[in-house]
């Protein structure tokens, strides 16, 4: 029976409420201009669509589990006034509270499919090699000790270390770094990234549940069911609320003898405006953000986010571009220009389909007009590098193991001077000409253009900026001191994230964390409050945050703290401004001074005003958001 009512409250959901609110709206502003077109007071419409799904609601709670709400309040004060006859303050409370309760609804978070997604990065099936057959089976089939096959394009089935071949992997998906990591035998690769090229076999290490996708999975399972949703302060009072305002009530009837005066201390102390408060200023804040290209997706986002100490950044995507560019083109041959030297190594790269190829043709075309020639000979060596040949020329570019093998001699100035970029996190391409050394290409993930302006500005809020990034050392130490950011965290896979943060809001810290790649959901799911980057960023990140940054634009964070903060000083005033109201009504109640009409029209008022206060945020700092580049905004 219980759970055919539960259905049947659920039957509809939002759109059904906003059209009962509208007919029921419509007809409290009839019975308000005392128009009687019907055969019965037209305020009975709002109390039977408003009204009766608040007292079913109560019904529900009790019978179910015990569960002191607003609304039994709400139910109590409804019944009352209809019993004395006073069934516009009966329509009023229900239309009043039903219109909190669908705005509160509308903050609230749709189901996501983030985990699903997560689920489906591991591969249906894997290729196992028992001696000169090769066999196509289920990936949840393969074993530790397995020898797999994996062949261009495809995704790793399992964690394990490569037996033979060359490649280059794609690990942005554990580690988010956008550079793929060259790999040959006795490397350790992981489920869930993806070969660029170049066949391998591997030998399976862990599989299935063990597997590092799946442990990623299961970490933002736990961390997504450890968040709490919004509660309204009129629930988490409500059973003092009731008990107070019952015993208010029978008080003054046994005190005055009047019926009336007890009905409008019931009706007085319904908390409208205490149930308003909250959910106006959170729609109204939202509102601003989308203006400033944020989605926020969850309701209670921007409440968790007004008490962050510290904002975590992934570097890669979110500090930075995410994707390779040449940072840098030495020659050391004093007859070869370094424009020169570059064209010859975006020619020798042209057919090339390693991804650090493809950013040095790309960046090249970027500044120049004239269409780069054909080589007249062309090798890709997996895991080493290209050799072509272009206007007779013999051209090389690659790893030192491809001028190892080859027998070039790489002297030390080149070595000395390549290792300083490397230093810096970039990564080196040398480059060989007619047999000799002729210099190199340095390529890395260059900052954005308002990055560091956006770590003052963050930092000028009060919250201390953290570097926690998959990426090696250097390339994380580097960045950070650009910008200016004292605490980095490097060589994070998913769970170190996951645990950083776990372990410092133990410690009673409050984390956001901000960040792109498939490797950040686990930390955006378990952090206080998690922003993804929604242009650039992947799908299971956005679908684990709880606010998206749809422009990329990170100079708007230090206005989205700000306005979190401007909100939860906002939603306090309306419950300070909301209680004092209803002491002052419930003494006047207790006087007999106000009737329950007029106890209704002064909780309506009440409601206006709470909403108008909250609808001031929807503007709230957007003139400041617009004062030139770098100037930030003032603090409130």
């Amino acid at each position: 029976m219980l759970d055919r009512l539960e259905k049947l409250l659920e039957w509809g959901g939002t759109r059904r409420d906003v059209a009962l609110l509208s007919v029921s709206g419509f007809a409290l502003l009839l019975s308000m201009l005392d128009i009687e077109p019907l055969p019965f007071g037209v305020a009975w419409i709002a109390i039977v669509l408003c009204g009766v799904p608040i007292v079913l609601e109560a019904v529900l709670g009790l019978a179910a589990a015990w569960d002191i709400k607003a609304d039994v309040l709400v139910s109590i004060a409804l019944v009352a006034s209809v019993i004395i006859g006073e069934d516009f303050a009966a329509a009023e409370i229900a239309f009043i509270m039903q219109l909190g309760a669908l705005l509160e609804n509308l903050t609230v978070a749709k189901a996501r499919a983030g985990i699903e997604k997560l689920v489906h990065l591991t591969p249906a099936t894997a290729r196992k090699v028992d001696g000169f057959r090769e066999e196509v089976i289920p990936a949840e089939q393969v074993c530790a000790g397995d020898v797999l096959r994996v062949l261009p394009g495809e995704t790793v089935p399992a964690d394990g270390v490569i037996l033979s071949g060359h490649t280059s992997i794609n690990q942005a998906v554990m580690t988010g770094e956008p550079l793929p990591v060259d790999k040959e035998a006795g490397d350790e690769v992981s489920s869930g990234t993806v070969n660029q090229f170049g066949a391998f076999d591997m030998k399976a290490s862990r599989a299935g549940e063990d597997s590092s996708i799946q442990r990623m999975v299961r970490l933002v399972q736990s961390a997504d069911a450890g968040k709490a949703g919004i509660v309204s302060l009129a629930d988490r009072w409500a059973t003092w609320i009731v008990v107070i305002a019952l015993a208010s009530a029978g008080l003054a009837w046994l005190v005055t003898g009047e019926l009336i005066r007890s009905v409008t201390i019931l009706v007085v102390f319904c908390p409208c405006a205490l149930v308003l408060a909250t959910p106006t200023a959170i729609m109204a804040a939202i509102g601003n953000a989308t203006r400033h290209g944020f989605l926020v997706r969850e309701g209670d986002a921007l409440e968790r986010l007004a008490s962050v100490s510290h904002l975590t950044f992934d570097k890669t995507g979110t500090l930075t571009h995410g994707t390779p560019r040449v940072a840098a083109v030495r020659s050391f041959l004093p007859d070869l220009p370094e424009q020169v030297l570059y064209r010859y190594a975006a020619c020798a790269e042209l057919r090339s389909e390693h991804p650090l190829g493809k950013a040095v043709v790309r960046c090249y075309r970027k500044g120049e007009t004239r269409e780069l020639p054909q080589p007249e000979q062309f090798r890709m060596i997996p895991g080493r590098g290209v050799q072509a040949v272009l206007d007779g020329r013999e051209l090389m570019a690659g790893n030192l193991e491809l001028f190892r093998e080859n027998g070039l001699e790489v002297p030390g100035e080149v070595r000395r001077a390549a290792e300083q970029y490397q230093r810096e996190g970039c990564t080196v391409i040398f480059l060989g000409m007619d047999r000799k050394a002729a210099g190199f290409i340095a390529l890395s993930d260059t900052l954005r253009e308002d990055a560091v302006s956006t770590i003052r500005e963050v930092a000028e809020t009060g919250v201390v900026p953290v570097l926690l990034t998959g990426d090696h050392g250097n390339a994380a130490a580097h960045v950070a001191g650009q910008l200016g950011i004292e605490r980095v965290y490097a060589d994070c896979l998913p769970e170190d994230k996951f645990n950083w943060i776990d372990a410092f809001q133990k410690e009673r810290n409050r984390v956001c964390m901000i960040g792109d790649g498939i490797n950040d959901a686990p930390a955006l799911k378990t952090s206080h409050a998690g922003i993804a980057m929604g242009g650039i960023g992947s799908d299971i990140a956005v679908d684990a945050a709880d606010i998206v940054l749809v422009s990329d634009d990170i100079r708007e964070l230090p206005h989205l703290l700000r306005l979190a903060r401007r909100m939860m000083r906002t939603i306090k005033c309306n419950l300070t401004f909301s209680m004092a109201l209803n002491f002052i009504a419930i003494m006047l109640a207790v006087g007999g001074i106000l009737n329950p009409v007029a106890g209704a029209l002064v909780h309506n008022a009440g409601s206006v005003v709470v909403i108008v206060n909250s609808v001031f945020l929807l503007k709230w700092g957007r003139k400041k958001s617009m004062a030139p580049h770098g100037a930030g905004e003032t603090a409130p």
